[in-house]
């Protein structure tokens, strides 16, 4: 499930020329329903519940859109897809991916951050001596190559790790389970679960942005075209969503279920809501008490992109803002 967090940056240089075609969604005047077609980072999951919630409640026909989710996938790039018009928002998985597109010029940006935590995590085995990130130090980690060239810059230079602890995430958990002294990666709404069912026992689980790790996750995504010709598209869904996650969250979430069932046979009502209930209590959503749904701060990007410039990810005379904006956040 962790291929959505891939960089796609064999997509940067196509994104280059990013232009929605003249049939790009507008709100009318007339009252007739606008086309909003968004594409997801991966298959249909609760990791996506809010979103669904908002189509199945009516959040974004009562706005005057009208909404199809596209699943994401393996083999769904979605810059490439904001790039051919084939949808007119997607979905960001976390902040490396913008802030890349930002590097290269491409004309999009994020306009909401639906998880103010990225639900990154690394696992542990609970009988290693592994009582803390730091303890990590020294030991094998299963990682994918899109994270070693994200927060694996992080958690080096925080924790002193280093590039030989490295081994090949084939997101498989089958080589973790075998080496008590091996951590992998994974989301904290995921993998654990499977892990446990697989293994028969609860992992150690360590949610990076629990230590410091301060990027977003599920931002949505608009080109810069799309925002100066229909803001109030923009506007309406980001807000139709906030309803949704609120929704998701608080209610019973069954409708946005039933369509994340519908939409992705292979997702079972277990896992479903397990990682309703890790959402929840993990804050991934909300964040700190009292932020908005959907929020983002100049000082968080900044915080951001201050850790990453510091490791030579950026060149520290990037302008952070090109990577978003603040002029569509729910109230």
């Amino acid at each position: 499930m962790i291929l959505r967090r891939s960089l796609l940056a064999a997509t940067l240089v196509v994104l280059a020329a990013c232009t929605p075609k003249p049939d790009a969604a507008k709100v009318p005047e007339s009252g007739e329903a606008t086309t909003i077609r968004f594409a997801t980072d991966w298959r249909a999951q609760a990791e996506h519940g809010g979103f669904y919630q908002a189509l199945a409640s009516g959040a974004y026909a009562r706005r005057g859109l009208k909404v199809e989710i596209v699943q994401g996938g393996p083999n769904v790039n979605v810059p490439q897809l904001l790039a051919s018009n084939a949808v007119e928002l997607g979905m960001g998985s976390n902040s490396f991916i913008v802030m890349n597109l930002a590097q290269e010029g491409v004309p999009v940006k994020a306009v909401a951050a639906f998880m103010q935590k990225d639900p990154q995590v690394l696992i542990a085995h609970p009988d290693a001596g592994v009582n803390s990130l730091a303890d990590l130090k020294g030991r094998p980690i299963l990682l994918s190559d899109a994270s070693v060239s994200a927060f694996w810059v992080w958690l080096k230079a925080k924790y002193g790790f280093s590039d030989d602890q490295v081994r090949k995430y084939t997101f498989n958990s089958a080589p973790f389970l075998a080496d008590k002294r091996a951590a992998q990666q994974g989301y904290v709404t995921s993998e654990p679960y499977t892990i446990e069912k697989q293994a028969g026992f609860k992992p150690k689980v360590f949610l990076l942005a629990d230590e410091g790790y301060p990027g977003y996750a599920t931002m949505v995504l608009a080109t810069d075209a799309l925002i100066a010709k229909n803001p109030a598209a923009v506007k309406a869904f980001v807000e139709a969503s906030a309803e949704g996650w609120r929704e998701y969250l608080a209610g019973d979430g069954k409708a946005a279920d039933a369509l994340i069932l519908k939409d992705n046979p292979e997702m079972t009502a277990d896992v479903l809501a397990q990682a309703r209930e890790k959402l929840k209590s993990y804050r991934i959503v909300e964040g700190a008490e009292g932020a908005p749904v959907g929020t983002m701060t100049d000082a968080r990007w900044k915080t951001f992109f201050d850790a990453a410039s510091a490791q030579g990810v950026y060149p520290k005379s990037l302008d952070p803002k090109r990577a978003y904006t603040l002029a569509f956040l729910p109230k």
